[in-house]
């Protein structure tokens, strides 16, 4: 007699080309973060989708006008499911447990880009490539792969779960305001939240990850004193050869051993080339996996506030400034995520899978659900070239893509884990 995996297996198999086309059709809308109307008919698209499957869509605007519409969905507990019965599950006597599935309907890539790249659905054996492919349309179409999977094999679980499946419309630039509208939304007994980002082939394990790194930006600004570069040169305090002390410093506080990193993305400054420049300014990221170190770093860069490198023969000086910008903390190892993998960790192992848990320097929704909710990330297709349009003949470029052959183990270890999640008794190999 086959087992329930092998079951669900098969079932997955059996349709995989049918969800390949929502995959499809979703690759096909450009959902540039600041492409509103794109993103709002992804989301439409996608609420329609969902809606077979019994879940209630709900937009909820971005509180930037630039961006598209939250797509919030829900199906409550106890909702009667009108497919077909092919086994049941026990879950339990405690009905209305609430798990949430994270995704985001937004990509990089500006329509203008994928036009000039020719960046477009297609597929090249086990490959398809297209915009958000693996980041992160794949993981939406596994997310309702999972749910199609349980009410077929596991109809008491489907009905008796509140399934909250909520996506930004602005993940790529990390905006807070879906991740506040996802704390007053979801039960503050949540058992969950899982995000669906894509995973990095590896033949030896399945990477899920239980830890991202937080990110600051900063503007530094140098203010020194223009001159006549001929005439008055000794005048003038060089505003750019300050900035340039400044970012030398601030780049060898990188520290790879601590795992913090900064990294100057741009410099500006001056006017002309006969002026002695009297302004100057970069743009700064700082990385770090840890509080500690984070914290650490932080006030480091921001003790440069008021240094001096360089002045003026008659002694005016240069000045730097920072100002931080943006900040988003780490989301370190914790006991709720390290509770999740071993759930996963444990699934896996009966499906014959490793998993190695991965800790990600890229930041995800998951650096601002953590602390309110358990937090597993890294839960969606497998694939590569995550945020990359451009590809060469060399192969030394290639666009972003996702692996067909990824989509149903993906699926079968997260839909097991979350059968056994909801209960600690399931049968996994039965």
């Amino acid at each position: 007699m086959d087992t329930l995996p092998a079951k669900i297996q098969a079932f997955l198999q059996k349709n995989l080309s049918s969800y390949l086309d929502i995959l499809r059709r979703m690759v096909e809308i450009n959902s540039f973060t600041t492409n509103p109307q794109g993103i709002n008919q992804l989301g439409e698209l996608t609420a329609q989708i969902f809606s077979s499957l019994g879940l209630h869509a709900e937009f909820v605007p971005s509180e930037f006008p630039a961006h598209g519409r939250h797509l919030f969905m829900h199906r409550k507990a106890s909702e009667s499911s009108t497919s077909p019965t092919l086994s049941e599950v026990h879950i339990g006597e405690k009905q209305g447990k609430s798990l949430a599935l994270i995704s985001h309907l937004d990509t990089v890539f500006p329509p203008e880009e994928e036009i000039q790249n020719d960046f477009k659905w297609r597929r090249i054996e086990d490959r398809i490539y297209g915009p958000g492919c693996v980041d992160i349309k794949g993981g939406t179409v596994i997310i309702y792969m999972i749910l199609d999977a349980i009410r077929i094999y596991a109809p008491k679980v489907f009905d008796k779960v509140n399934w909250f499946i909520y996506l930004n419309a602005s993940e790529e630039v990390l905006s807070d305001d879906f991740a506040s509208s996802c704390k007053e939304k979801l039960p503050t007994d949540t058992l969950a939240c899982l995000v669906f980002e894509g995973g990095t082939p590896d033949p030896e394990a399945c990477q899920i990850v239980v830890a991202r790194k937080g990110r600051a930006t900063f503007q530094v600004h140098a203010n020194g004193r223009s001159a006549h570069a001929g005439n008055y040169h000794r005048q003038g305090a060089n505003a750019i050869l300050q900035i340039a002390h400044t970012i030398q410093e601030i780049q060898s506080f990188t520290d790879y051993d601590r795992r913090l990193t900064f990294n100057v993305g741009t410099i500006s400054g001056g006017t002309v080339v006969n002026r002695v420049p009297h302004y100057a300014e970069a743009s700064v990221e700082m990385r770090a996996l840890t509080p500690d170190v984070f914290e650490a770093g932080y006030a480091r860069i921001m003790a440069l506030n008021g240094s001096s490198r360089v002045s003026s023969e008659d002694g005016f000086p240069c000045r730097v400034s920072i100002l931080p910008f943006e900040r988003t903390a780490p989301w370190p190892l914790n006991p709720g995520t390290d509770r999740l993998y071993r759930v996963w960790s444990k699934t896996a192992a009966s499906l014959g899978v490793n998993t190695r848990a991965e800790e990600r320097g890229g930041l995800s929704d998951g650096n601002l659900l953590w602390q309110s909710f358990p937090t597993l990330d890294a839960l969606g297709p497998m694939g590569a070239n995550a945020h990359c349009s451009e590809r060469s003949s060399d192969g030394n470029k290639d666009q972003e893509y996702v692996l067909v052959s990824s989509f149903v183990p993906k699926t079968l270890l997260n839909t097991m884990a979350i059968l056994a999640l909801m209960d600690p008794t399931f049968p996994r190999n039965e």
